[in-house]
């Protein structure tokens, strides 16, 4: 009986992975535009990942999502999960998930990787896209976007938590300021840390002298994660000590910079300098 089972279960296991690969076929045919799911130009195939697999193994257990890649040890910067169960799931798995309105996740192009974990009556289906932050701009453009973004904050009265201010004149770009926010935002990325007191024990006021930068009042805005300038100063302005350096009438110059470094915690970070020459 023994040999029995084995060979059983041997058969039975080498028919999952079959299903599976059919199944990683079958989707990839749908996001090319051969299926149920109307597309456009169609997407990029997925490329399957066993980390994910792991995650959908995870996420068939019952834990949500992120917990389920966290434990497979996968970083995405985009994620989704789809289910679907019932007698020989398996062999019309992708006409169900299509019946079921699923077609936008399964057509997305900003999903790049897959991973596939089954039982007899269910299949679990992970799509992500590997964290990989890119902000998409030099960091000539990202510094006038700030700035931009900036005066248009300022030229408009708030609020910054429950401090009133005034619409204020606009600030200017300054070099000194922006290459104090360049080395700040690039020790922070190198580093993988975030804080307004840098590696080395400084502070936002010496590390504008060190950039050539002589102030009367100086202050400095700091954000990580954001891909983006409209982002970051939207973060910031949400921030009521950050909104308050902000919109502070005394500054009349600014610089800001960003760094990128994949294998850090945040992927991006922003600093943002304000000063008053003398």
């Amino acid at each position: 009986m023994r040999p029995c089972i084995l060979a059983c279960l041997l058969f039975f296991a080498v028919c999952a992975e079959a299903s599976a690969n059919d199944l990683y076929a079958d989707i990839n045919r749908t996001r090319a535009g051969n299926g149920n799911c109307a597309v456009g130009d169609g997407a990029p195939p997925l490329r399957p990942r066993a980390a994910l697999e792991r995650a959908a193994r995870e996420f068939a257990r019952g834990d949500n999502l992120q917990n389920s890649l966290n434990r497979a040890g996968y970083r995405s910067t985009r994620s989704t999960a789809l289910t679907v169960s019932g007698n020989g799931v398996g062999e019309q798995a992708i006409a169900v998930l299509a019946r079921q309105r699923y077609c936008p996740q399964l057509t997305d192009a900003g999903l790049t990787e897959v991973g596939i974990y089954r039982d007899a009556r269910v299949v679990w289906i992970v799509m992500a896209a590997p964290f990989a932050p890119l902000v998409g701009v030099s960091g000539e453009t990202a510094g006038q976007r700030v700035l931009d973004l900036v005066n248009q904050a300022r030229a408009t009265s708030r609020y910054c938590g429950n401090t009133a201010f005034y619409a204020a004149r606009p600030v200017r770009w300054n070099g000194s300021l922006a290459e104090a926010s360049r080395q700040h935002s690039e020790d922070m990325a190198r580093w993988n840390y975030f804080s307004h007191s840098g590696r080395d024990g400084s502070n936002p006021a010496q590390r504008v002298e060190r950039a050539g930068y002589r102030y009367r009042a100086t202050a400095e805005n700091i954000a990580a994660g954001q891909m983006k300038p409209e982002e970051a100063v939207a973060g910031w302005i949400k921030s009521p000590d950050h909104c308050a350096n902000l919109m502070n009438p005394a500054y009349t110059e600014m610089g800001a910079a960003f760094a990128v470094n994949a294998q850090s915690e945040m992927g991006v970070y922003w600093t943002q300098s304000f000063g008053k020459p003398w």
